[in-house]
């Protein structure tokens, strides 16, 4: 019986501890119920939809126009992870960016909203990465999520910061959150 319990109890710590990632990103912020949910969308593409060539790594490789709703009035700043989820050992983070305005509904197509401080990408270049998947996909896309946090603070992170950073200074902060899947295949 106390063996069982020990058990599951380095299970539960395993769980954890994987889903705290390698840097590359996971799971690790915790999901807002569904009355906290922030409507993320695109100009460029719609929930599903495939990612135009223009912002990927074939094309001019800048990001998408994206556009919030229901982002909660006592949110501070917003933060952005671009993650393909099909890459071959882990998520693949292609953007990540912090201490955006919450107040702004809406950003330009290759363009950092003012105040916003971008990440270290899996290309290991702070800023937008596009969609790059190895040739041969173009049958079986691959899926890049598109997911914006609303927190109540500043998220005070280094430059450089990685998609495990960003998760970490998330947790317990985030009062909303939203997704956007495209797709992408070569």
């Amino acid at each position: 019986m106390a063996r069982g319990r020990v058990l599951m109890a380095l299970a539960a710590v395993s769980g954890l501890v994987s889903a705290c990632g390698d840097g590359g990103g996971g799971t690790a912020v915790p999901s807002p119920s569904a009355a906290h949910r922030i409507s993320l969308s695109s100009p460029a593409f719609t929930d599903g939809g495939t990612i135009p060539r223009r912002h990927t790594c074939d094309g001019e490789d800048v990001s998408p126009a994206l556009e919030f709703s229901g982002v909660p009035a006592g949110a501070i700043t917003l933060a952005v992870l671009v993650q393909d989820l099909d890459a071959p050992h882990r998520a693949f983070t292609h953007w990540l960016l912090w201490n955006a305005d919450a107040r702004r509904a809406d950003w330009p197509a290759g363009q950092v909203p003012p105040g916003a401080t971008q990440g270290r990408n899996g290309f290991g270049k702070r800023g937008y990465g596009g969609p790059c998947p190895p040739k041969g996909t173009r049958s079986s896309p691959h899926h890049y999520v598109f997911s914006v946090y609303a927190a109540d603070r500043t998220l005070r992170l280094p430059a450089d910061a990685s998609a495990a950073d960003l998760e970490r200074a998330l947790a317990g902060h985030t009062l909303a959150a939203g997704t956007l899947t495209g797709r992408y295949g070569r």
